[in-house]
């Protein structure tokens, strides 16, 4: 059989950039606050502190520079939901990087105020379908700003997750660009429709191989909230502790998404 299409949904390049700006915005806001002491903490990445989370959020915006410094690909060979998984493949570089950019980057917030205005910078002069480089193969700017989205909510839930009291806000219109593109990449790796994924108030997908629902209450039903659903999707929650913790509903035989988590990496 050939290989199931993935879904394609369509996101607003204005909409998504100013979302991508306005959760930097906050991101900014929050690390002028940080003492030496907060940029020292632990995070739940690995053995990155603070300093070095900060220092790889900025490159959540100047990939974009360097790979617009790439030569421009013949045509696009990659697709937007292949984007979740793909970024594994660069995990040691990520790591390498984001100490580097710490130790080279004394001062957090200028730092993000360059990488702020490289990326303004170069969205204005460049069309959305300019075809990018990317780890997922070549995909459209505008494409790829949507994955910037990602990278930023994911990330300030590790910063307030590492910096007790931090509370860094999450821009609604950027919450939800992340919960749709990984709603959908579950969808791409489990293809099917007997099961039901709600993540209110911004997606709804079916899922998994078994009997196709279509009418009336699905058989099996997973719900849960966007934050929850990020973490689960980010490998930092396990599915069977945010079943215990009743942080999930999940209900039918088919409804164990546990097998296909994390989508990130």
């Amino acid at each position: 059989m050939p290989p199931a299409k993935k879904r394609t949904r369509t996101y607003d390049p204005a909409k998504t950039r100013a979302a991508v700006l306005a959760q930097f915005g906050n991101v900014r806001a929050a690390v002028r606050t940080l003492t030496p002491d907060q940029l020292a903490l632990p995070t739940r990445l690995g053995d990155w502190t603070v300093r070095e989370l900060v220092a790889h959020i900025g490159t959540a915006l100047t990939a974009v520079d360097r790979l617009l410094d790439e030569p421009e690909p013949a045509r696009q060979d990659g697709h937007l939901l292949d984007w979740p998984s793909a970024i594994a493949a660069d995990a040691d570089t990520i790591a390498s990087t984001a100490r580097r950019l710490a130790a080279d980057h004394p001062d957090p917030d200028a730092h993000l105020s360059d990488a702020e205005r490289r990326f303004t910078a170069r969205l204005d002069t460049h069309p959305g379908s300019r075809l990018l480089p990317t780890s997922a193969g070549a995909l459209p700017l505008a494409d790829y700003v949507v994955t910037r989205a990602v990278e930023l909510v994911v990330h300030t839930d590790d910063l307030n997750a590492a910096v007790p009291g931090l509370g860094i806000p999450h821009d609604r219109q950027a919450l939800a660009a992340c919960v749709r593109l990984l709603a959908d990449a579950l969808a791409a790796r489990a293809p099917g429709g007997s099961t039901e994924v709600r993540i209110p108030p911004y997606a709804v997908v079916q899922c998994v191989e078994g009997p196709r629902h279509t009418r009336g209450t699905p058989p099996n039903v997973v719900e849960t909230d966007p934050l929850t659903w990020i973490r689960l999707a980010g490998g930092r929650t396990a599915w069977q502790d945010a079943v215990a913790r009743a942080e999930v509903s999940a209900s039918g035989e088919r409804a164990d998404l546990g097998p296909y988590l994390p989508l990130l990496g």
